[in-house]
């Protein structure tokens, strides 16, 4: 029997306690092994020459430093799938890209290592390149020196490894390991055989990942290798990786060479199940140790400012950072509408050059408790001009507002700050094409002047632009309520990726009588005006709420 059968049949079978994502994987992979009409086939001769390789040569590079290092049954079955189904006929894998999410400390780092050292030497590619990816250069090295390392343990490889400045070199060959960080500007032009990137959740803008991807195209057997936990940062390349990897796993027809690997606990409520850790922890007892998961959880139960740390880099949850206003799992709603409705309360918090200028309008029907967001924001042109420019693929704030405005989530107005015209002419749009008519525009009055209100006043209504002060007197309660409304689902936003990334970094400050009002995070990258905007907007419909619910049945009455 395969450890890729041992493993997946002890999957199916409830030996080893699995989640539903790594059911789904293994039973598909075993189903292959038998399949007789598929184009690739299993090599176990392939699969094995790759393990005994890293299991003869990689030495520990940590703890018992020298020693074999030997892959546990968990990583022998996913190389196994990695490297053992290649075509029937050129003998060329079929996967060329595997991504494992699995929580921290399970060996990633160390299985980074001695793989890349593997594909240098033992994958039949001429002057292959090899290439760990990280954020920053530090990071980036870490899998480069613990490769260093293996080869400084093991006589074999150090005899014909060379390090030399800026990577490791095999002569025999003419291969290379590089360390690089995702913010240098000499990502176009590599040529690479095997990409790692070691945490994913790490890199903010999918450009570095399209870059690297691209990067691969001349090369007959590529892989590229990603390795994660989960983290805080929504919607960027990891959210993107991990739905298209959902995808995958209900239907691996979509992409025949992508591996999908995920660990993490089927429901939240299982954290503290000690039985159920394993889900998300396939190293535990033997590279995890158990005492240390056993506890942090203790400490989670004592201290809710450590739990999402616990949640998201143990057990693979989507989670908001401590100090957040909204946890993740009661901001996150991806139900989407499509509605047509006749009156809105509106609102919009204008911006200098550096924040984001934002603008809402909700809506309710008669007989329905949801309650329905449209936004837009803003953006200056010359802040993604000036990206460009400076060859930064982390992306403003670190977040993808060039591929957001790409999808129709943002505008961007030309120089280098939107001018507030622009909030105008967004409801004027919702009036003139949608017939949506704003009932009220509440604001925040510090950056608007006379000449828009008038403007305002002469499309809308005297009476229709409600200031609103920012601070404790005003927004405390819609604060809270609108929180107990996340909570019961109630707030349905079309899955607006930028109100999510605003709605996660706000942080509610409490002042002595427990009047709470929306500040930032202390990083001064994590926008918040999406966000406020929203309250302004809810409390609108809460000043409103009478008047408006009156006015939309008698335009229902009128239909």
């Amino acid at each position: 029997m395969t450890w890729l059968e041992e493993y997946g049949t002890a999957v199916l079978n409830g030996k080893i306690v699995a989640c539903d994502k790594i059911k789904r994987i293994y039973n598909h992979l075993l189903e292959k092994m038998v399949s007789k009409s598929d184009r690739y086939i299993f090599s176990e001769k392939i699969a094995n020459d790759h393990i005994n390789f890293i299991e003869t040569f990689c030495k520990q590079a940590q703890g018992k430093m020298g020693a074999p290092l030997k892959l546990e049954l968990f990583q022998k079955a996913k190389f196994q799938a990695v490297f053992g189904f290649v075509d029937a006929e050129t003998e060329l894998r079929q996967y060329n890209e595997c991504l494992t999410i699995e929580g921290r400390k399970n060996g990633k780092t160390t299985e980074c290592a001695a793989l890349e050292l593997d594909l240098l030497v033992n994958d039949r590619e001429g002057s292959p390149e090899i290439y760990n990816i990280a954020t920053k250069r530090d990071q980036a090295r870490k899998g480069f020196n613990e490769a260093w390392k293996m080869i400084i343990q093991s006589p074999d490889l150090r005899k014909h490894i060379r390090k030399r400045q800026h990577d490791l070199y095999f002569p025999l060959n003419m291969g290379t390991i590089t360390a690089l960080a995702s913010n240098v500007n000499s990502l176009d032009g590599l040529n690479s055989h095997v990409v790692i990137l070691d945490e994913l959740e790490a890199i903010k803008n999918r450009d570095v990942y399209d870059q690297m991807k691209q990067s691969m195209s001349s090369r007959d057997q590529p892989l590229f290798f990603c390795i994660s936990t989960n983290g805080f940062i929504r919607d960027g390349i990891f959210d993107a990786q991990y739905r298209y990897a959902e995808q995958v796993l209900i239907d691996p027809s979509i992409d025949p060479h992508f591996l999908p690997i995920i660990y993490e606990l089927d429901d939240p409520d299982e954290w503290d199940k000690e039985d159920m850790w394993i889900k998300a922890n396939p190293g535990l007892g033997k590279i995890k140790k158990l005492s240390f998961l056993r506890g942090s959880v203790e400490k989670a139960k004592r201290d809710p400012e450590f739990k999402p740390t616990v949640m998201v880099k143990d057990f693979d949850l989507k989670e908001s950072p401590a100090q957040s206003w909204l946890r993740w799992k009661e901001l996150d709603n991806e139900q989407c509408f499509d509605i047509d409705f006749d009156y809105c309360i509106g609102s919009f918090d204008a911006a200098d050059s550096v924040d984001l200028n934002a603008a809402k309008a909700v809506c309710m029907r008669p007989g329905d408790n949801h309650i329905y967001v449209r936004s837009m924001y803003w953006i200056p042109e010359k802040v993604l001009e000036d990206q460009d420019l400076a060859g930064d693929r982390k992306g403003r704030d670190n977040v993808p507002y060039k591929h957001w405005v790409k999808c129709g989530y943002m505008r961007t107005y030309p120089g280098n700050k939107v001018m507030k015209q622009v909030f105008l002419d967004w409801f004027i749009e919702l009036r003139d094409e949608f017939d949506l008519y704003p009932l009220y525009i509440y604001y925040d009055p510090w950056h608007i002047d006379d000449s828009l209100k008038i403007k305002f006043e002469q499309e809308f209504g005297a009476k229709t632009l409600v200031p609103v002060s920012q601070g404790t007197r005003s927004l405390s309660e819609p604060m809270k309520d609108l929180k107990a409304d996340f909570r019961a689902r109630k707030i349905i936003y079309n899955n607006n990726p930028v109100d999510k990334f605003c709605l996660v970094n706000v942080v509610a400050k409490q002042d002595i009588n427990g009047n709470i009002q929306p500040v930032k995070m202390l990083d001064p990258r994590k926008r918040i005006d999406g966000a406020v905007t929203l309250i302004m907007a809810y409390k609108g419909l809460q000043d409103k709420r009478d008047e408006y619910v009156n006015l939309n049945k008698s335009a229902e009455g009128g239909d």
